[in-house]
Order: C-alpha cells, then sequence, then structure tokens
C-alpha cells in the first residue's frame, strides 16, 4: 500500500524537510525512524515541498510505501505517538501506487509572517520576522500584485541555483494587515529555493522605502537589481498543496473507487 499523510510540523529544531548524511536532525528522518518502529524495515519518504532549515509547515504532504497491513486511522495514531510534539500527523490515506507528492501537485501555498513593531513578540519570535521600523503595508501589497501570472523569477531565485528553468507561475499573491501582524500569502505551481524569502525580502524594501514599487516590478519583469534583503527562514509556513480532482498516472492507476487517471 502506498499512504499519503498531511503533516504539520514546526521546523525550529530541524535542519529542513530532507535526510542529510551526518546525522543532522530533519523531518524526514524523524518521521522515517518512527515508520521504521512500526513496519520494521526502513522506509523512503517523498515529500511534496524539500523545506529549508526553520521553516514550518501546516500542510506539507508525504508519501510512502509498506507491504505490512495498517489502517490509515490506526497509523496517523501510532505516528503521533511516536513522533516528537512539533510533528503531527494531521491525515492519513491510501492512493494509488503510482503517486508521487511533489509531481503530481498542482500548486503549493506558503504563508509569510512579520511582526512589524518596535518591541519583539513573545509568542511570535518563532514564527515571524520582527522588523522594528514602520512598513508601508500599502505599497507592499501594491507591489505583491505584480507577481501574479507567468515570469521569469531569476532574481528571485538563491544564487547559483541549478534549477533548469527560472520561470514560475503565480496564481495568487496577496498581502494583509492585522498590526502589528502582516501577513504575505502565495500560491504558484512551482517555486524556486528561497524564492518566497526574497520576494517578502523585496516586499520589506518596498515598505521601508529603499525601493520603490516601480522597482519591484522592474525585478519581475527581469531587472538584476537584486533584493538586499533575504527574509530569515522562521517566518515562513507551507500552508498547504494542492492537488487536481484527477491526478494524471503514468501508469494508468485506478484508485479505491475504481477511477482512471488520465495519462
Amino acid at each position: 500500500m502506498r499512504f499519503k499523510l498531511t503533516v504539520e510540523y514546526e521546523g525550529t529544531a530541524y535542519h529542513g524537510w530532507q535526510a542529510q548524511a551526518g546525522g543532522v536532525r530533519t523531518v524526514q528522518a524523524v518521521l522515517e525512524e518512527a515508520v521504521e518502529k512500526l513496519v520494521g524495515v526502513r522506509t523512503r519518504m517523498k515529500a511534496a515541498g524539500r523545506t529549508d532549515a526553520g521553516v514550518h509547515a501546516l500542510g506539507q504532504v508525504v508519501s510512502f510505501r509498506t507491504d505490512k497491513p495498517i489502517r490509515p486511522e490506526a497509523l496517523a495514531r501510532a505516528l503521533n505517538a511516536l513522533t516528537p510534539p512539533d510533528i503531527a500527523v494531521w491525515s492519513v490515506e491510501i492512493v494509488p501506487e503510482e503517486f508521487d507528492p511533489r509531481r503530481w501537485a498542482s500548486s503549493r501555498t506558503y504563508l509569510y509572517r512579520i511582526w512589524n513593531n518596535r518591541a519583539p513578540s513573545v509568542f511570535w519570535r518563532r514564527y515571524s520576522w520582527h522588523v522594528a521600523l514602520p512598513l508601508d503595508v500599502a505599497a507592499m501589497a501594491e507591489a505583491s500584485r505584480a507577481l501574479v501570472g507567468e515570469h521569469d523569477f531569476a532574481a528571485f531565485q538563491v544564487t547559483g541555483s541549478n534549477a533548469p528553468s527560472s520561470v514560475r507561475r503565480v496564481l495568487r499573491s496577496d498581502l494583509s494587515a492585522e498590526p502589528p501582524l502582516i501577513e504575505y500569502a502565495i500560491e504558484a505551481t512551482g517555486f524556486l529555493r528561497r524564492m518566497v524569502r526574497r520576494i517578502v525580502g523585496g516586499l520589506v524594501e518596498v515598505g521601508l522605502g529603499t525601493r520603490s514599487v516601480g522597482q519591484f516590478r522592474d525585478l519581475v519583469a527581469g531587472s538584476r537589481d537584486l533584493p538586499r534583503l533575504t527574509a530569515p527562514a522562521h517566518g515562513l509556513c507551507l500552508v498547504a498543496v494542492q492537488y487536481p480532482e484527477e491526478p494524471v498516472s503514468p501508469g494508468g492507476a485506478k484508485d479505491r473507487a475504481g477511477r482512471s487517471f488520465k495519462t
């Protein structure tokens, strides 16, 4: 059986999602260790997104395969008992063998939070970027709307990225505020490494007045006047991964209801 898990985690104590050499603590390694205790063998997990160190998730999607029969609800209870309190499995379901949480995803949604106040917040310190100087939220919101559509996001990717293309399609880009908290939500069909954090860094430059809305639009249009700020990881959260109602399956598999997936 192949299982699909929706997982929530606080990324503070982890070096990102992906397992790494040298015994570094990652979310993938902790979940795989828990599954190994249940099924008796080490099972490799796949995730919809490889979140960086310190990044959180409300709706990470993970899949793995096992030959051991186990009910989805029993698997969820067992994993929540075996994992630390900063990881929680919200749901488990059986999916077709060909299911790939990354390739089958139609879009992903990230949320970034900024605490905009002279004094820091004890309660938001792990989940938001503290910016003490006043920010022009209206200008930031105006700039954020320029991101919607298909653009070359080369200016917003990490230096040295080996992605074959920096063109991505943004479906939604919204910035709102309930002072002192500012929230930026972005949904896209795909993301470059640290793309969201670079975007937020550029938006904060707009809010501080060091970059105009027009200059931010120029970034989206291909300007190489790169953002000088990169938002810290702990303000970022993978909120959700969206899938089409009938995902494409290279093997033409059927789900448990007998529906054929189009090839």
